[in-house]
């Protein structure tokens, strides 16, 4: 067995079972990709067994602190079948849900969506990588299904050194048989959404948003909404939750011609006058200040941005980014009219984010309250040693009344 030896002091964060090592705190030792290492403190101490990574600023992702446990097809096994009971503890109102998150779940670099009865997997870190093929069989074992779709194309594979890879990794076409279709439609709360699995963000979807779009649908119901907007709307999520609350119309706004295609599709799907929609293919922040200019006003806004700070390092230009719409969007809310803005920025933090919003409305010249404090998803979990994954937040801000 290969080992790595830690510089001194840097066995702190393993000793809090943080599951990462950076290459600066190793002092010596190495191995292929994936492969699995021993790791001690500098003293010699046993820390972890980790898998290796040659590539990555993230040396080593470590699977277990256990000393005698071995890293094999048994264990990583274990692992799968647990989080996918862990997931029976949620009440998910959904037959879209992901079944692992990585480092959340004791498998680092590893996503597992399930929709309907097809999986997806994105295989983001060296070891994952190297234990692939029993991975996939645990995977249809463990849920029963026969499909599982890989869709290992993020750019985090390039940190890892390794290159993308898509496609049919289980259940896919036999001899001349046609593949199967990679269009789904998963049901969620009271509607229905369509999704492509080979060519949508992440996996398909946006399943992280479930329980935020569910939240919206009730303000909506609640407060009576006419006027919405949704901003960054991708497929139409928080477009159909708007409708299913009753909201009178509907304006969406993505850059992405396709996706307006779908959402005007799930709209379709679910039933809805597509008269109490309008799509608009445009930027974002232009938009708001046309709507500016135009004297346009909204009962509620929501604002689902994509990733502006990956990390730390981009905190700096992501909060100037957030505190522009967020800015914008305060000044487009009737008095009493309600603010549903995330960030699912890694690099900004849940006070930070606070702070963002808090000085937009300052600038807008305006007064909030904060009504709610949002986040993702059960099946997408923080665990206490792992802060990390703890990506999505999201606050929803009430304008004072005049």
């Amino acid at each position: 067995m290969k080992t790595i030896r830690l510089r001194e002091g840097k066995e702190r964060s393993l000793l809090r079972r943080h599951p990462w090592i950076f290459d600066s705190a190793i002092a010596r030792g190495g191995a292929d990709a994936g492969e699995t290492v021993r790791v001690e403190s500098h003293s010699g101490a046993f820390l972890a067994w980790a898998a290796f990574s040659p590539s990555s600023r993230i040396r080593a992702r470590v699977w277990s602190f256990d000393e005698v446990q071995r890293i094999d097809a048994a264990f990583l096994t274990t692992l799968i079948g647990r989080a996918i009971r862990t997931r029976a503890c949620f009440d998910i109102q959904s037959d879209g849900l992901r079944l692992i998150h990585g480092e959340s779940d004791g498998l680092p670099g590893l996503i597992v969506d399930r929709y309907a009865d097809t999986l997806v997997a994105q295989f983001t870190s060296c070891g994952v990588e190297r234990w692939k093929d029993v991975i996939a069989d645990a995977l249809l074992r463990e849920t029963g299904l026969t499909g599982l779709y890989e869709r290992s194309d993020a750019s985090v594979r390039g940190l890892e050194g390794l290159p993308e890879a898509t496609g049919w990794l289980r259940g896919g076409p036999a001899g001349d048989a046609s593949a199967p279709p990679t269009e789904l439609t998963i049901r969620e709360h009271d509607w229905r959404l369509t999704l492509d699995i080979a060519t949508g963000h992440k996996t398909g979807f946006y399943l992280d948003q479930r329980d935020s779009r569910q939240r919206f649908a009730t303000h909506t119901r609640h407060r009576k909404f006419q006027h919405v907007l949704n901003c960054f709307c991708y497929t139409g999520g928080f477009t159909v939750a708007a409708l299913a609350g009753g909201a009178g119309h509907v304006t969406s706004i993505d850059s992405s011609g396709p996706a307006l295609e779908r959402a005007r599709a799930n709209v379709a799907l679910n039933g809805f006058d597509a008269a109490r929609t309008t799509f608009l293919d445009a930027d974002v922040n232009a938009s708001l200040r046309g709507f500016i200019e135009a004297g346009q006003t909204f009962d509620a806004i929501i604002l689902d941005p994509p990733k502006f700070a990956p990390t730390a390092a981009h905190a700096d230009r992501a909060a100037r980014a957030y505190k522009d719409i967020n800015r914008l969007a305060f000044k487009l809310l009737v008095p009493g009219g309600e603010l549903f803005t995330y960030s699912c920025s890694g690099g900004i933090s849940a006070d930070l984010f606070h702070k963002i919003v808090a000085s937009a409305g300052m600038d807008a010249g305006v007064e909030g309250c904060i009504s709610e404090r949002l986040q993702g998803a059960p099946d997408h979990p923080m665990t206490i040693h792992f802060p990390e994954g703890e990506y999505l937040k999201g606050l929803v801000v009430v304008k004072k009344p005049e």
